[in-house]
């Protein structure tokens, strides 16, 4: 890309510093000037220390855990740079939070993921770029353009190389069932299906195995492994029935709680994640095999920035 185009800009919050040097250094740009701090009674500070006006401005941020503070900081820095007159303004989320609350499942349920939605549209972003929504649905939640990228290419890139045999792709519970075949498609293997109830939220129980995994290599694949009790509980479900060895993917690795415990010592071989939520050292334990975003989403930047269609990415 040309480093002399002064009409880009790229600021990162606190959650994806890392990511976004990445994705600049795919730009072969500098990353913004902005310190996100807090006053002493934990409001969130936000200084943009350059000019953005006129200016395509991309705002790198997930809103992980602490989930309340990422978005807030997204929020405040949209604003800012907003009252600095930036051209556009650009919410490059790659992991958008409190996506799980996406409809009414019963009376007087909030939806939260159209409340956020909201927030980030309000505070004056012009567009959204996000990967691997929890619902493809929550892009009609927003009254501006969204584009979708998707990890399912890059994790299916990583395993053709490693040229398994007898491989089967298995979805965790009925909702996956879509991205797991997608998922199967790059890789001309079968799916399998797991059949299970959830007794409440983050406890998962494996009822029964749909399709054939007994002698086989299984791949395990989700959009995010939150308290890994789904994963793990499937791994083991999955050795039971048979299958050899057993992987697992997913974009986002949430992680929270007994995740990691239950990784180390599940029956997983290897665990493929993405970085669009960056892990602590403490999570990067030996099974774990983190992949960079990066180059997909500074490609879908420089697009965006030059009109071009994003959708061609994934032809």
């Amino acid at each position: 890309m040309n480093t002399n185009r002064q009409k880009i800009k790229v600021f990162a919050g606190n959650a994806s510093k890392e990511l976004a040097s990445k994705i600049c250094k795919e730009l072969e740009i500098e990353l913004g000037d902005a310190h996100v701090g807090t006053f002493s009674d934990g409001e969130i500070s936000v200084n943009i220390n350059e000019t953005v006006r006129g200016a395509d401005v991309f705002v790198i941020q997930s809103t992980c855990e602490p989930v309340n503070n990422n978005l807030m900081e997204l929020l405040i820095m949209i604003d800012a740079l907003k009252r600095a007159s930036a051209g556009r303004i650009n919410a490059v989320i790659p992991y958008y939070g409190y996506a799980r609350q996406d409809r009414k499942a019963k009376a007087r349920d909030p939806i939260t993921a159209k409340l956020v939605a909201d927030l980030i549209t309000a505070a004056g972003a012009d567009r959204v770029l996000t990967m691997d929504l929890h619902a493809a649905q929550i892009q009609g939640y927003f009254e501006i353009p969204v584009d979708h990228l998707l990890g399912v290419p890059i994790l299916a890139k990583h395993f053709r190389e490693r040229n398994i045999e007898d491989l089967v792709v298995v979805s965790p519970d009925l909702g996956s069932v879509t991205r797991a075949r997608n998922f199967a498609g790059y890789l001309d293997a079968p799916i399998a299906i797991i059949d299970k109830r959830r007794p409440k939220a983050n406890v998962s129980e494996v009822m029964n195995i749909i399709g054939d995994i007994e002698g086989k290599n299984v791949i395990l694949i989700d959009d995010m492994i939150d308290t890994a009790g789904t994963i793990t509980n499937a791994a083991s479900a999955l050795k039971e029935f048979g299958a050899k060895d057993v992987y697992a993917c997913c974009t986002h690795p949430v992680l929270s709680g007994p995740a990691i415990e239950r990784i180390n010592n599940s029956e997983i071989d290897e665990l493929v994640l993405l970085d669009t939520i960056e892990l602590d050292d403490d999570k990067k334990i030996k099974n774990i095999n983190c992949l960079s975003v990066a180059g997909i989403f500074a490609e879908a930047i420089k697009r965006i920035y030059e009109n071009l269609s994003v959708s061609k990415l994934f032809d």
